[in-house]
């Protein structure tokens, strides 16, 4: 009989496994290194694009923004004095104070109006909502030269907007309103307004047609009112569509130039003067080439930095 004398148990099996397991960096090493760049492969060409469409153009525009040029002869290599015109200079302080301003009618009266609009008809349900959308959202489809044409035939003193005033017995409010130093910023930037509503009306009934109807419901059985509803239920649950919408009409806001020059072209005097309208006005009509690509990268860093915010801000409300 042979013998019945018991092999010694395998430690792998004793305690589970089939094997020692190897260290993740070595897992890793193991993959071949094709198989790794794979990824970047096809990432390529889209970066490529990227590089050459916006990379290059900004690089291209910063070491313009070091030289005295006029676009012509040799350009003189000045540093940093381009920036300090940039911060020194009365104009172009009120163009970014003028473009701050216009952030209000840009964005934050178009998200007050759509919040409004958005929960109204979201809640009623409104019928030929598709169709509602569709025409509120018509602004954004126009050129927004065509826009500021039309807006300005309204503007006129003899515009559309006059004449319903005298119609009405308002008539002492009427005014040449784009030629008037005190409302013509306003006037502006109410066109912005009508321009950007149908964008955050859409993102926003968008973003409370995705709410589940159990949470409305589980709150009207609790006695909640409507106001109480948006401000527990819908305003929390669209804070990613405010942040996009923010986003959005914040870069409008700070990079606007066609409205701009076709309305009043920066005046009366400098009222309405905007940094991208100093940037075309320096750059094609004074000849400061160097001074205009300090005062784009200047907006740029601007414009990144406040959206940097608003992301921020939105993503730590949302967790």
């Amino acid at each position: 009989m042979a013998s019945s004398r018991a092999r010694p148990a395998d430690p792998t099996v004793r305690s589970g496994l089939a094997g020692p397991t190897a260290p993740p960096d070595r897992r890793r090493a193991a993959v071949p290194l094709r198989r790794r760049l794979t990824p970047y492969g096809f990432l390529l060409p889209a970066f490529c694009l990227y590089a050459a469409f916006l990379l290059v153009p900004i690089g291209r525009a910063v070491q313009l923004s070091l030289y005295e040029w006029d676009g012509l002869t040799v350009g003189t290599f000045v540093g940093l004095d381009n920036f300090a015109t940039v911060a020194s200079d009365p104009r172009l302080r009120e163009a970014f104070w003028h473009a701050l301003v216009l952030i209000i009618f840009y964005s934050v009266l178009p998200l007050l109006i759509g919040l409004l609009l958005a929960a109204v008809l979201n809640r009623g349900k409104v019928r030929g909502l598709p169709f509602f959308r569709t025409v509120i959202f018509l602004p954004q489809v126009v050129a927004m030269v065509v826009v500021a044409v039309a807006w300005r035939q309204i503007y006129a003193p003899n515009g559309s907007l006059n004449s319903g005033l005298r119609a009405v017995g308002l008539g002492s409010l009427a005014r040449p309103w784009l030629g008037d130093y005190t409302f013509s910023l306003p006037a502006v930037g109410f066109v912005g307004t009508w321009v950007s509503m149908g964008l955050v009306t859409v993102l926003l009934l968008a973003g409370m047609s995705r709410i589940p109807i159990d949470l409305f419901e589980a709150a009207r059985l609790d006695g909640a009112g409507a106001v109480r509803e948006f401000f527990a239920i819908t305003l929390p649950a669209i804070r990613g569509e405010i942040t996009v919408a923010l986003t959005l009409t914040i870069i409008a806001a700070l990079k606007t130039f066609d409205l701009v020059y076709v309305t009043t072209g920066g005046g009366p005097g400098t009222s309405t003067t905007v940094p991208s309208y100093e940037v075309y006005r320096r750059a094609f009509q004074l000849g400061e080439v160097g001074a205009a690509a300090a005062v784009g990268i200047t907006l740029t860093i601007l414009i990144f930095g406040i959206n940097l915010v608003v992301n921020k801000v939105g993503d730590r409300s949302s967790t």
